[in-house]
């Protein structure tokens, strides 16, 4: 019997849409690699996240992991990680943020394991950091990018910028696992579904989701009822009347709102590919979104969704929701992840990839 290989993900970013891109990814290779997952805890990181793994799974925290810049804690992470992979030994060691990607370009070389790494949203892109911090992140990423490893993005967009940065770069686009949704979605008891048109998004309320862009519309359209699926320090933006917060909630909760709501829209000024705007497209919600790469990946203008650029862009697109314009754009959305952004078809990439390197550049992943 040929003997399994060892694969090891190196997570610092181990909550929201990252813990889901993990968690299914995972699971849907455990069948063929045995798997290790180097991991830090965040604030987004559900309590019992360790349910969610498939069993043969091993799962590793790393003490000194911190979303910050510190010196003497990333140094400590340094020799953390290179301390479990000494131990593992793996095959393939696959670094996911970019905390992780700078540290374990480094911890590694690349000659004795092969080396990925995935960005899920680079730093320098990030409008939350000042001038000098995105100078000082692109840096780095662009030094690192030196190092022997394939950036595999998530979106083609993030891999145009990574195109920028190194030629051993290749995209897988993110999916989301379907069956898991679905069973998910059948669990939710959806008795009293009557409801107001409700528009709703979901994670942090942070810069980077930008609340305030998403106050105005809400502020602008006072007969539609908003839901914010989520908590975090600038929840004081969201001050408009018919706006509802529900805090952070489980998975279960959080699906509970999403179905009960009509739009889905996203007001980001950046995003990786965001797994929350797949899991809405499944459920056949039209989805609004800011034109940013990550976004306008996945919808196109008017063919399966909206991509806006202003505050009354937003409000003629839920206008149009309203007055029931927009079923075929819900459907070919919903085609669309069925065929393209599903983690069945993203695993069986990512292990193509895995066992042949670098593919020819013409190549589409």
């Amino acid at each position: 019997m040929e003997k399994r290989q060892k694969l090891l993900y190196v997570v610092e970013a181990m909550g929201g849409g990252v813990f889901t891109y993990i968690v299914d990814l995972a699971n849907e290779l455990a069948d063929s690699y045995d798997i290790y997952i180097a991991y830090a805890i965040r604030q987004q990181t559900p309590h019992d996240y360790k349910t969610y793994f498939d069993k043969r799974i091993h799962l590793i925290e790393v003490r000194n992991f911190g979303r910050s810049i510190n010196p003497i804690k990333d140094v400590k992470a340094f020799f953390e990680i290179r301390k479990i992979a000494d131990k593992i030994k793996p095959d393939i060691i696959h670094m996911h943020s970019s905390k992780a990607g700078a540290l374990g370009r480094w911890a590694f070389n690349g000659r004795k394991v092969r080396l990925f790494y995935t960005p899920h949203g680079y730093s320098f892109l990030m409008q939350n950091h000042s001038s000098i911090k995105r100078a000082l992140y692109k840096m780095v990423e662009s030094i690192s990018a030196k190092r022997r490893c394939t950036t595999i993005s998530c979106s083609e967009g993030e891999h145009q910028e990574s195109l920028k940065l190194t030629k051993n770069a290749v995209y897988v686009n993110n999916g989301i696992n379907i069956k898991v949704l679905q069973d998910l979605i059948d669990s939710v008891d959806k008795k009293n579904d009557q409801h107001p048109f409700t528009v709703f998004t979901l994670g942090r309320i942070c810069h980077q989701k930008n609340p305030q862009l998403f106050n105005k519309v809400a502020e602008l359209m006072p007969d539609v009822k908003f839901v914010w699926i989520g908590d975090g320090e600038l929840r004081s933006f969201l001050n408009s009347k018919n706006i509802e917060i529900t805090g952070w909630v489980d998975r279960k909760e959080a699906l509970k709102y999403a179905l009960m709501a009509d739009v889905f829209i996203l007001t980001s000024l950046w995003e990786g590919l965001p797994m929350s705007l797949l899991e809405a497209m499944y459920m056949k919600k039209l989805c609004i979104v800011s034109n940013i790469i990550g976004n306008r990946d996945v919808i196109q203008n008017g063919q399966n969704g909206y991509i806006c650029n202003s505050v009354d862009e937003y409000v003629s697109a839920i206008r149009a929701a309203q007055a029931g314009q927009v079923d075929q754009l819900i459907e070919k959305a919903y085609f669309d992840v069925q065929n393209k952004y599903n983690t069945a078809v993203m695993a069986k990439k990512y292990s193509s990839i895995y066992q042949k390197g670098i593919p020819d550049v013409d190549e589409a992943i």
